[in-house]
């Protein structure tokens, strides 16, 4: 037990911006195509959060050309290079999945000064 517990660990990224549900975000991706590498971004509001420890996700949804476009990222994956938070929501609850049947101006979410 202790070996496995070693592992995550070691695995556990040190610095992890503090983020809530609402708050808009940058997530930098490495993406893997071939034998070449490239860093691509995905801008949107964080709508869930999942677990804890090593297998930490979170949720985060964006509307692109009329579509709504949702990705699930582990929180603590070396394929994860940045997260920058741009703007704090307040929220009234855990998960807003009720974004989903909401379209332009419905679906903001009240900003934190």
């Amino acid at each position: 037990m202790d070996k496995i517990q070693a592992f995550v660990n070691e695995q556990l990224k040190t610095e992890v911006p503090q983020f809530g549900i609402g708050d808009g975000v940058k997530v930098t991706i490495r993406i893997k195509e071939g034998d070449k590498e490239r860093n691509q971004m995905f801008e949107g509001t964080v709508i869930a959060k999942h677990g804890g420890g090593i297998s930490e996700t979170f949720t985060v949804r964006r509307v692109s050309y009329g579509v709504g476009v949702e990705k699930t990222f582990p929180l603590h994956s070396p394929n994860v290079v940045e997260i920058k938070v741009f703007r704090r929501a307040k929220v009234r609850r855990a998960k807003l999945y009720y974004l989903r049947d909401r379209v332009g101006k419905a679906a903001k979410v009240k900003e934190r000064l």
